[in-house]
């Protein structure tokens, strides 16, 4: 009897009992989720870097979390439910969390807390070339244009009357393209919808090269693509030195609420440009990013609970993520197809598509279809300048967004 007793302790113990409880089919689901996201990052490269840190989150939160009783837990989202705010009964500090939650709690603290996205910006800073976009700054409309989808993608999730307006503006930034963006934004102000709404962000700009080309070709002639753009200037040292401060200045100035993104982007930049701090750059560009990467992966992959995963806001996210991409792209090549005519032709429209913030990729896609409607363009460059200018202008729409809803 004791032996019986023991074998039964030993099962109800176990997580395969809990599969059978109440909801635990939810859990099930959510591990096929996860097998499924880890191929697509592994077989498919889909984003691999983050994509298959989030998927093993997630895998780690439902194998584990099964309710609030779940003591063995790795994640417990009650426990941030109303975290820091002290008016609600549910109220628990960092200090509590430290204390009291698991290991993906603990690793949490530093999404929650902004640092992991913030970093992972100085990180771009540090590999991003500004020259492209200061020697022809009219990039910067490129970049501002395709921040249309993620406006658009804002009033109409707020329009359907099933989210907040913080939620709908932390959906809307998914059109920036810009993942560790949507992550800043979406902790501040609906940390419930991380999960989806990561995975969302990171999926569609890993499907650039599927989703843009269509794009591009509808909205453009083929005399447009064929168009061949005059190299760009050389950069001077000092510009690129210079570059980076005053754009801090002005934009922290402005929006005060981007300091840790634009901050963090400016002062990586300048690491890289000013010739003295070479290995804080390699430090930052290669063995800070990668660690802050590989604990962002698994702490997001652990908001991605069943319960708060598996229901109809997650749909709908993934639908106005992709209109928001879409209308992103569309954005820069409207304004890219403007600039066309208003300087007789010497603009190929296509670098506007580069407007998103998937930085290089969304350059890279540009080039590749400019060289299949003429062989002998080259315009990865010229892409260049709207791609970084998108990522300034996704932190921008972040930052508005934040002081607004925030």
């Amino acid at each position: 009897m004791d032996i019986l007793q023991t074998l039964i302790d030993l099962w109800e113990g176990s997580g395969f009992s809990s599969f059978f409880a109440d909801g635990g089919w939810k859990n099930l689901i959510m591990i096929g989720i996860s097998c499924v996201l880890l191929y697509l990052g592994i077989k498919k490269k889909f984003e691999p870097l983050l994509l298959v840190g989030i998927a093993f989150g997630c895998l780690l939160v439902n194998l584990s979390y099964f309710g609030p009783d779940s003591t063995d837990a790795l994640y417990h989202p009650d426990l941030w439910t109303n975290f820091l705010d002290p008016n609600s009964e549910h109220y628990h500090s960092y200090g509590h969390i430290l204390a009291s939650g698991g290991l993906l709690d603990i690793l949490y603290i530093g999404v929650k807390a902004g640092i992991y996205p913030s970093l992972i910006f100085m990180g771009v800073g540090a590999m991003t070339d500004f020259g492209p976009l200061i020697a022809n700054p009219k990039s910067l409309l490129l970049g501002a244009a395709a921040q249309l989808g993620v406006f658009l993608a804002f009033f109409g999730a707020a329009a359907s009357g099933v989210f907040t307006g913080n939620q709908a503006a932390s959906i809307g930034i998914i059109g920036g393209a810009d993942g560790p963006t949507a992550i800043f934004l979406t902790t501040k102000l609906a940390p419930e919808l991380l999960g989806p709404i990561a995975i969302a962000a990171y999926s569609y700009m890993a499907l650039i090269p599927m989703i843009q080309p269509p794009l591009m070709k509808l909205l453009t002639t083929e005399k447009e693509r064929k168009v061949k753009m005059e190299q760009n200037r050389v950069v001077s040292k000092t510009e690129k030195i210079i570059f980076p401060i005053i754009v801090a200045m002005f934009v922290i100035l402005l929006l005060p609420s981007t300091a840790p993104l634009i901050g963090c982007l400016m002062l990586g930049n300048l690491w890289r440009e000013c010739g003295v701090t070479e290995r804080l750059s390699d430090t930052v560009q290669n063995a800070l990013m990668n660690i802050v990467t590989v604990f962002l992966g698994i702490s997001v992959g652990a908001t991605t609970a069943a319960d708060s995963f598996l229901n109809l806001k997650t749909l709908l996210i993934i639908v106005l993520g992709l209109t928001a991409f879409a209308f992103s792209t569309v954005g820069g090549l409207l304004v890219g197809k403007l600039m066309y005519v208003l300087t007789g032709g010497k603009v190929n429209p296509l670098i506007g598509s580069a407007g998103v913030s998937a930085v290089p990729m969304a350059a890279r896609v540009s080039q590749m279809e400019g060289q299949k409607a003429n062989p002998s363009n080259f315009l990865l460059m010229h892409a260049m300048g709207p791609n970084v200018a998108g990522v300034i202008g996704s932190a921008i729409a972040a930052g508005f967004l934040l002081t607004v809803f925030g």
